[in-house]
């Protein structure tokens, strides 16, 4: 049985919800989170690196260079927190947990972000172009391009 972690790394009871988002499924705020609460722990079984290559999972989480989390579980919400080139959360790492932190205050209805950081960016996002906020042109600019 894991130990709770106190203070700084308690996760909030922040009300969250899946719903569709630009890159597919996204998580949002239902109410506004302040910033440096801890808003989710990503949860699921504890993989090595052997496990990892096998695995065919998309939810993978790297903890340190012998261990990945394996987030594919459905009770793990915080899978579907998305890249973004200007998140507005952060990770944390601490004695092999993952948690998901506020980097600014959280706006009710925002969708949750963090940068999923470069090796992971090149490999899978590069290819495909990014569809972050910050990287995907809004409508109003795209139209003006247009006129």
């Amino acid at each position: 049985m894991q130990k709770k972690v106190q203070g700084k790394f308690s996760p909030g009871d922040f009300r969250l919800k899946v719903k569709r988002s630009s890159a597919g499924l996204g998580l949002y705020a239902e109410e506004a989170i302040p910033k440096g609460k801890c808003i989710i722990e990503y949860t699921g079984r504890v993989i090595s690196k052997e496990e990892e290559y096998k695995s065919r999972s998309k939810y993978l989480f790297e903890i340190n260079k012998d261990k990945t989390i394996d987030g594919t579980t459905r009770r793990n919400t915080a899978r579907y927190i998305n890249h973004s080139c200007r998140p507005n959360a952060e990770v944390e790492i601490r004695k092999g947990r993952v948690f998901i932190l506020a980097r600014r205050a959280i706006k009710e209805g925002e969708e949750l972000s963090y940068d999923y950081g470069k090796e992971y960016i090149d490999e899978h996002i590069k290819p495909y172009g990014c569809r972050c906020i910050k990287c995907k042109p809004s409508l109003h600019v795209l139209l003006k391009k247009s006129a």
